[in-house]
């Protein structure tokens, strides 16, 4: 049986899956040598000074209002590695944007660069710069309220001995997590004790359905979101005038600290509910839906203070991101931002956000409000529009290039994260799907197929080489990347096509607003010069494993398996948890994997009987099929062989997989 286990057993079920979605430790590559600016890219830069308000400063007033300590400096993992560096970034000292940076993106990377513990408002502090999100502490009588505590357990706790060495040592009480997405909670080990929690000491909200989308959400599709995700936040970019300068909600993601998840102690369930945590009344308001599919608000009336979480923030945000995820729903979130606006409007002072700075001052949180309110109404109610008229997801994108009236030049409504472009195709896609309705793309050639043609069609290699260098040197770098992917999935092992895709995608990623589209044009142009870098999915993270549902479990095994390889290998396994007192048919079928909960076979192929706590310890790869059975942890029953059969057919897809050739 070992060996008949142990020949079909994956190297991991779970880790490269739990990897992208928290996003783990990665392996930087050396850099590979950039060109400068072009003339027409300078140029077009240069322009951008002449459309927007850059004489309007008062963001960077708002963003070193209430400075208590900055913070410079690196946070560290136990065994040394760099968490987060706060001073990578420090190029951006620079009063000018050069010519390889977008003038708009430039100020917003500055901005997004201020670092430290900051005032609020009275008992309300916020660690900002200290991880790619924010982490906020309201001081109670008795305690401390904490909303947000980052991504990683190092990072969350090297802003809580920040805030500590400025203020009063008082125990946290509470924590709130604003919504489902790692970066919100995965440093909730650095700020409380599991111990405190389940004796009652720490309550922690969050909202209705958090844990089945704090788990469940990136890890079906997490090896894709994973390498998409590289482009994305540009991770092997060198950090520089002529690499990764920001993310548009923050500087980087942090990189090898250790993910935790502690499970909620009070769910929202309600619109509106109000709890009192350390004297502090707090109406929370649940927002479904919108930036993630869990998601709340949170109102301080004693501080007339509200925050809004993710919903708001200093710019625009995806509908969907393009490393992939569920479309949000762009009207909900409109109506949302209204609901906040008409019950928190006339009694906030301050409004905060779980990413950027703050805004002060009734009329300024009112006009922001209805303005980002406006702005995703106009996404979801223009697209609509136009694809009633039957315009498709690309020309609607194009068409779709600046918002209306004076939304244009708000500075909050800016894409430095999300894109007019991406999220008119995101609305488009939520209502009608990829697919454009033109039957001659029904079943269009795949990349490398189509590439064969028009190369041949454009009279050969040379030929569109040539086609490729007149558009760089007219400035059309779209066409030259458009000319240049096709030669490269139809040759590509050609050297002189990767160096000028390169090129004209590098001029592209100089030229763009958005900071996401910036670092997938520059790792683009990095991996066609140096290929695909080295990825290290680091440790699972057992917080994450053991949280998750066997349900879940089957669900992702359903995923991976090879459904070539299970034909003909019709099966019933009986799987029994002997620690959750819960049975579990799982049933193998026409090359489908399903199961059903709360049920057994009576005449199953296999009967695994084991612990929830045995199955974590196999999924992070602490133990395996074999060792746990000769061990006695696992006991089978029926054709113990058809266990290894079935093992055999789980795939371990490779983490990096080519993007920007075939």
């Amino acid at each position: 049986m070992k060996s008949r286990i142990s020949r079909y057993l994956p190297h991991s079920l779970l880790a490269g899956a739990i990897a992208a979605s928290f996003h783990l430790p990665l392996l930087a590559a050396e850099p590979d040598a950039s060109q400068p600016a072009s003339s027409l890219t300078a140029a077009k830069n240069a322009e951008v000074l002449k459309v927007l308000p850059f004489s309007d400063r008062s963001d960077y007033e708002s963003v070193t209002r209430g400075l208590v300590a900055p913070f410079k400096g690196q946070i560290r993992n136990a065994a040394g590695r760099v968490v987060w560096d706060s001073q990578a970034h420090d190029f951006l000292d620079a009063d000018k944007a050069p010519d390889t940076v977008n003038p708009s993106l430039w100020r917003a990377a500055q901005l997004n660069n201020h670092a430290g513990l900051f005032q609020v408002a009275d008992g309300i502090y916020q660690l900002r710069g200290m991880d790619v999100s924010n982490m906020t502490i309201i001081e109670g009588k008795d305690g401390l309220f904490v909303i947000d505590p980052l991504t990683y357990a190092e990072t969350a706790r090297a802003a809580l001995e920040l805030y500590y060495q400025h203020r009063p040592k008082k125990p946290i009480v509470g924590v709130g997590y604003s919504h489902s997405h790692g970066d919100h909670f995965g440093g909730v080990r650095g700020v409380v004790d599991e111990a405190d929690v389940k004796s009652g000491k720490v309550k922690i909200f969050a909202p209705s359905g958090f844990m089945e989308h704090a788990i469940s959400e990136n890890i079906f599709a997490g090896n894709a979101m994973s390498r998409r995700s590289q482009f994305q936040f540009g991770t092997f970019l060198p950090r520089g005038e002529r690499g990764q300068l920001d993310v548009g909600m923050g500087k980087a993601l942090p990189s090898g600290g250790t993910f935790t998840l502690i499970a909620p102690t009070d769910l929202i369930r309600n619109e509106y509910e109000t709890h009192t945590v350390a004297g502090i009344p707090i109406e929370f308001q649940l927002t479904p839906g919108t930036e993630a599919p869990a998601e709340m608000n949170f109102y301080f009336p004693q501080h007339r203070a509200l925050c809004m979480s993710e919903n708001s923030t200093q710019m625009m945000h995806n509908i969907l991101t393009p490393r992939g995820a569920l479309v949000r729903d762009a009207k909900a979130w409109s109506q949302y931002l209204d609901a906040s606006l008409e019950r928190y409007g006339d009694k906030t002072d301050v409004m905060f956000v779980s990413h950027n700075w703050p805004t002060w001052g009734g009329e300024r949180i009112r006009t922001l409000l209805a303005d980002q309110r406006d702005m995703y109404a106009f996404l979801n109610d223009r697209t609509l529009h136009l694809m009633n008229q039957g315009l498709t997801s690309t020309e609607i994108a194009e068409k779709m290039d600046k918002l209306p009236g004076e939304l244009e030049k708000k500075w909050y409504t800016r894409g430095y994260y999300g894109s007019l472009s991406h999220n008119s195709r995101a609305v488009y896609q939520r209502y009608l799907g990829f697919y454009d309705g033109n039957p001659a793309n029904l079943n269009p050639l795949t990349p490398a197929d189509a590439g064969n043609h028009y190369v041949e069609a454009l009279g050969g290699a040379d030929v569109v080489l040539k086609l490729v260098r007149a558009a760089i040197d007219k400035g059309d770098y779209r066409w030259a990347a458009t000319l240049g992917n096709h030669l490269i999935f139809a040759q590509p092992d050609n050297q002189q096509a990767k160096a000028l895709q390169a090129d004209a995608l590098e001029q592209l990623g100089y030229q763009a607003e958005n900071a996401l589209w910036r670092n997938i044009y520059l790792t683009g142009a990095m991996e066609l010069r140096g290929g695909v870098p080295v990825y290290d999915a680091g440790a699972t993270k057992a917080d994450v494993v053991k949280s998750m549902e066997p349900g879940q479990f089957f669900d992702f095994l359903a995923i991976r398996l090879d459904s070539d390889k299970a034909q003909g290998h019709d099966m019933v396994m009986n799987w029994v948890f002997s620690d959750l007192g819960k049975d579990y048919r799982v049933t193998l079928r026409n090359g489908v994997l399903t199961h059903r909960n709360d049920e057994k076979s009576a005449n199953p192929t296999v009967t695994i009987t084991l612990a929830k706590s045995t199955l974590d310890q196999i999924s992070l790869r602490k133990l395996d099929f074999p060792t746990a059975i000769k061990q006695g942890a696992i006991k089978l029953g029926g054709d113990g062989k058809a266990l290894g059969a079935f093992l055999g057919m789980i795939d371990s897809p490779a983490p990096q997989f080519n993007i920007v050739t075939p």
